[in-house]
């Protein structure tokens, strides 16, 4: 008996990378998945269903369910209808993992208005349609139940990239940014229906890391040595955020690499000051200049120290 035996469970870009490990795990604890990948280049341009074949064709050969879904996430109808086909196909929908995304990196100062807007689309849209369309789906069940919680899983896919402000990838730290918060927002609406929400922090060697400015951290070791940003090691969490273990889990950022799991506070106030009378610059040059002074430009504000 899986962990997850009965349950359905949609994984987005799950052809490749994250996204195939994922559904490979989920679908070894016992769950029936959805594989949706276009099969696209990491700039999101072209398609193949060859990677989606791929991954249920693994899952059916290890005894496990599987089908296909080829649309665009971020096209609302796509989204819609992977949605639903996975209800039609396997009677429910219990899991849904977000992890599709492109990446087109670029210095602000160079970024075109389409580099920005492709990556915001897809990261940012294609959590959201994904999103609405299984709480649309999850209301309407929770309504036919009278009103019964369900079993509802919603696993973003965002980067500590949004809380260092990555050089060289503000569209995809803006992505990020939002998804998580996205994320938190509908873990307090979908609570209603028993359902949970919560964002998972890949550190992991994927197309996205072996690519962009932290290739050579990711990059496998060439001394047999342990290798921590192996994509594998995501898989158990990805099962443990689904499973029954974290029915009360909900609105919370976790991060894992290696051997390594780190669970996020809420951002908490470097300085919190009442003023005995109202701001003008000399007053708040009082509180504030004895604050900062000292203080490193970027390395001690807000932002995570970089790797």
């Amino acid at each position: 008996m899986g962990i997850l035996d009965g349950k359905v469970a949609l994984v987005t870009g799950a052809g490749l990378g994250l996204g195939r490990i994922e559904a490979l795990a989920l679908a070894e604890a016992g769950a029936s998945v959805i594989v949706n990948d276009l099969g696209s280049g990491l700039d999101g341009e072209g398609s193949d269903e060859a990677p989606a074949n791929d991954v249920v064709r693994e899952i059916e050969a290890a005894g496990g369910k599987a089908a296909a879904a080829f649309g665009d996430v971020s096209d609302w109808e796509d989204a819609r209808r992977i949605v639903r086909q996975a209800v039609d196909q396997f009677g429910d929908l219990n899991i849904v993992l977000n992890n599709a995304g492109i990446q087109r990196d670029g210095m602000i100062v160079k970024m075109t208005e389409d580099q920005f807007d492709s990556v915001m689309r897809v990261h940012v849209k294609g959590h959201f349609a994904m999103i609405k369309h299984t709480m649309d789906y999850w209301r309407e069940k929770s309504k036919a139940e009278g009103g019964e919680p369900l079993y509802g899983r919603l696993i973003s896919t965002a980067s500590d990239s949004f809380m260092m402000g990555n050089l060289g990838q503000p569209n995809y730290a803006a992505a990020k940014a939002a998804i998580a918060h996205l994320t938190l927002s509908a873990a307090r609406e979908c609570q209603r229906f028993g359902a949970t929400a919560n964002v998972i922090l890949p550190r992991a060697r994927t197309r996205m890391t072996m690519s962009g400015p932290w290739a050579s951290i990711f990059a496998e070791p060439e001394d047999g040595s342990f290798d921590a940003f192996a994509p594998e090691h995501i898989g158990p969490l990805a099962v443990w955020v689904a499973s029954p273990h974290a029915a009360n889990v909900s609105g919370q950022l976790i991060q894992l690499w290696g051997k390594h799991i780190r669970v996020f506070a809420a951002p908490t106030a470097a300085l919190d000051h009442e003023n005995e009378q109202p701001w003008n610059v000399d007053e708040l040059q009082k509180v504030l200049g004895p604050f900062f002074e000292g203080k490193k430009p970027i390395e001690d504000g807000f932002a995570l120290p970089m790797m």
